[in-house]
């Protein structure tokens, strides 16, 4: 990549302080920038790189006022951490290219529909019936179990696991070695104390723009669906339980574990190592910090909940001084 000062303020509708032919062509992080990289700065912490910084561009608030000399041109945005989001976008997309290749070791059935410029990698196994959507890329090492739907613009990271009968949509990211459709823990307890497994039949379905990552287990429903909602974003290490429903836009960071049909509502945010037990009903734009245990259904939305059994956050902190001087007697 190679970008121009006038150019980035441009492609991200900001403006130039400084000179506008300064050019960068790497990205690097504000501690670390030197003469031809663009660097960015938002977390007030930071501030005092900002004027020792060697970068050749800085991005910035529009509202930053220095209070000392700054040596790189400033590209002033609306919100200079969006700002470099979408310019990660923009380079990344720009080197995308699209072109229907099938590695010979990956034979696909002549029951499967695979759309216009998709890519399958060496090794991958295409079930019967299964449909891929246009510019889907499947890097390889991949198992896509018979009748699975995979949407247009997606990509499948290597060791992934797509069981039969999946619904995946448009524009999802399942990154290495997630398991996507396994059976849920489901047993039920016999008289003489031995467990009879219940066989899954139902399946999972994953709705547009989400991604999932590497290790994570999404399991299927013993009927109906397990549901993933739009826009959901699910970071490494997490499981998420038959029939479990996760509302548009929730967020999960790593190693948090969903219990059976609990339902999470839109825009949550779970924080690492959250865990919910099972059939819950989690009110919309609720936010679990991490390592909070949940045991009860939360109802109001807006709720930030720290702690286990997790209560209100205020309340625990509160609660919290009380442990520790609790603990110095």
């Amino acid at each position: 990549m190679e970008f121009t000062a006038k150019e980035l303020a441009k492609i991200l509708k900001g403006t130039v302080d400084g000179n506008p032919d300064a050019a960068v062509r790497r990205f690097a992080k504000i501690e670390h920038g030197k003469s031809g990289d663009l660097c960015f700065f938002a977390n007030p912490k930071y501030e005092h790189y900002v004027y020792s910084s060697k970068a050749s561009i800085l991005l910035v608030n529009k509202d930053f006022q220095p209070s000392a000399p700054v040596a790189p041109t400033m590209v002033r945005v609306e919100n200079a951490y969006a700002a470099l989001a979408d310019l990660l976008k923009y380079v990344a997309d720009s080197k995308k290219t699209y072109r229907r290749r099938r590695s010979l070791s990956s034979p696909v059935p002549f029951s499967a529909k695979v759309g216009k410029q998709v890519a399958i990698g060496p090794h991958c196994h295409i079930g019967k019936n299964v449909t891929i959507g246009d510019r889907t890329r499947i890097v390889g090492n991949v198992y896509i179990g018979d009748g699975t739907q995979i949407g247009s613009n997606c990509i499948i990271y290597p060791g992934v696991s797509i069981y039969p009968g999946m619904k995946i949509g448009d524009r999802v990211i399942l990154h290495s070695n997630c398991v996507i459709g396994s059976d849920g823990f489901g047993n039920v307890p016999q008289s003489d104390g031995s467990w009879e497994k219940i066989e899954h039949l139902g399946n999972v379905i994953i709705g547009n723009d989400v991604e999932i990552g590497s290790c994570t287990t999404v399991d299927r429903a013993p009927m109906e669906s397990t549901i993933i909602g739009n826009g959901v974003k699910i970071d490494n290490l997490c499981q998420i339980a038959h029939n479990v429903q996760i509302g548009d836009h929730t967020v999960m960071a790593a190693q948090c574990g969903i219990a059976g049909s609990t339902k999470i509502g839109k825009y949550c945010i779970l924080a690492g190592q959250v865990g919910i037990i099972g059939h819950l009903t989690i009110a919309d734009h609720t936010t679990f910090c991490a390592q909070a245990g949940v045991i009860g259904n939360v109802r109001k939305e807006g709720e930030v909940l720290f702690g286990t059994p997790a209560i209100e956050r205020v309340n625990y902190l509160k609660s919290y001084a009380i442990f520790k001087s609790q603990g110095k007697e």
